[in-house]
């Protein structure tokens, strides 16, 4: 049963070491890290990060990877403990990290989720994942439309801001069947790198979600022209 949820982006930048004296985006930081102890306060007894890829991939607690890639030579497991090995994608080490922030301690696992993955797909892995154990926490990394400025990632595009704002008023509004009905052509367009895990956890929350949950969204926004979504879905009780 999924008890709790904390949504927020992957970028390298979030990670300090890998964007010294950048201030734009600290906000997002803070909220990410205050979003992941509220996950962990939740004290699921199965943690689980969920983050977009080329394929499906499951990654158990002992995996790690490092930022190397991206400029420093940052290593980090999914239970949070330093590692040498590189097999971790840049969704999953980012969860990784932020967990290191929390901290959590206990084992976690990783799921990639494939970015061309249906809706349909989606919900089916996130209901498996609500099941696997009797308090389920998911730690879901995605960004959403790099197009939204003249100087982001993808071409400026009129349409980004829209879609950003409805994902947000989704996860604002507990709003499980509009994550899910989310246009998949269109996410791909944007450049958004978060339909497929958001809708994992429209999976794993289920068709009642407005009914079962509390919902706050920590941080919206659109540094360097790509969007930012901070948020966090709690069980009541």
């Amino acid at each position: 049963m999924l008890v709790a949820a904390a949504v927020c982006p992957h970028p390298p930048a979030l990670v300090p070491q890998l964007a010294p004296g950048a201030d734009e985006i600290e906000p997002v930081r803070a909220a990410a890290i205050e979003a992941t102890r509220t996950l962990v306060a939740a004290e699921p007894e199965q943690l689980i990060i969920v983050g977009g890829g080329p394929e499906r991939a499951s990654y158990p607690p002992s995996p790690a990877g490092t930022f190397a890639g991206y400029g420093v030579d940052l290593s980090v497991r999914l239970s949070g403990a330093v590692s040498e090995t590189d097999d971790l994608p840049l969704s999953l080490l980012v969860g990784a990290w932020l967990l290191n922030q929390a901290p959590w301690d206990e084992p976690a696992r990783g799921e990639q989720i494939p970015e061309n993955a249906t809706a349909h797909e989606c919900a089916r892995i996130g209901a498996e994942l609500a099941s696997s154990a009797d308090r389920v926490g998911l730690l879901v990394m995605g960004d959403g439309s790099a197009a939204r400025t003249d100087d982001a990632p993808r071409r400026h595009d009129d349409r980004a801001e829209a879609f950003d704002r409805a994902v947000a008023e989704s996860f604002r509004d507990l709003d499980a069947a509009a994550l899910l009905g989310l246009d998949a052509e269109l996410a791909d367009e944007l450049g958004v790198a978060g339909r497929a895990a958001w809708q994992v956890l429209a999976g794993a929350a289920g068709p009642d979600s407005d009914a079962l949950f509390d919902a706050a969204v920590l941080y919206e926004g659109a540094p360097w022209g790509v969007g930012y979504l901070v948020a966090v879905w709690e069980r009541h009780g």
